[in-house]
């Protein structure tokens, strides 16, 4: 079981970047699009900025729920580093307890969002506001498991201990 959620969290979070690093990539194609329109064509496109805003909740939100299954955000360790190794894995359950405990306000309030928003339309792009909120409520959750999958990496439950579903 272990090993399967490992293996699940490390191939949703390898999606997560690609699909961040695209939406990168498009806003900033959108965003290109919209100074040459503005620049040279002095015509600018009424959808590239709200397009370029709803791209980066989304690419943001994503990267960060994949930044808590591979550790990448920024921390300070000083303490960590200052205390024992009981004391240090005990730190990291509570601070990814406290992540996962985020990500799940996330989850439930972000999906709050979505419902209250769904009804109400972006004029630019004729999408419900809710679909760009919805980036919300799915990062939370994935950010909840992701952290949920840390915790008990700290307590020693690792994938590679756990019996392989064959042999078991």
């Amino acid at each position: 079981m272990i090993r399967m959620l490992a293996n699940v969290t490390r191939i949703a979070a390898d999606l997560l970047i690609k699909a961040a690093a695209f939406g990168l990539v498009l806003m900033t194609v959108i965003i290109g699009w919209q100074v040459f329109g503005r620049y040279v064509l002095n015509s600018t496109p009424s959808w590239s900025e709200q397009a370029a805003l709803t791209l980066m909740i989304w690419y943001v939100a994503l990267a960060a729920a994949a930044g808590v299954r591979h550790g990448f955000h920024i921390r300070i360790v000083a303490l960590e580093d200052a205390v024992s190794p009981t004391v240090r894995k005990w730190m990291q359950v509570v601070s990814n307890t406290i992540v996962g405990l985020c990500g799940a306000a996330m989850f439930i309030w972000g999906g709050e969002l979505v419902l209250r928003t769904w009804s109400h339309v972006v004029p630019s792009l004729g999408i419900p506001r809710g679909l760009t909120y919805l980036a919300l409520p799915i990062s939370g959750a994935l950010m909840a498991l992701f952290a949920f999958e840390q915790v008990l990496e700290r307590l020693g439950l690792r994938a590679e201990d756990a019996p392989n579903e064959e042999t078991a």
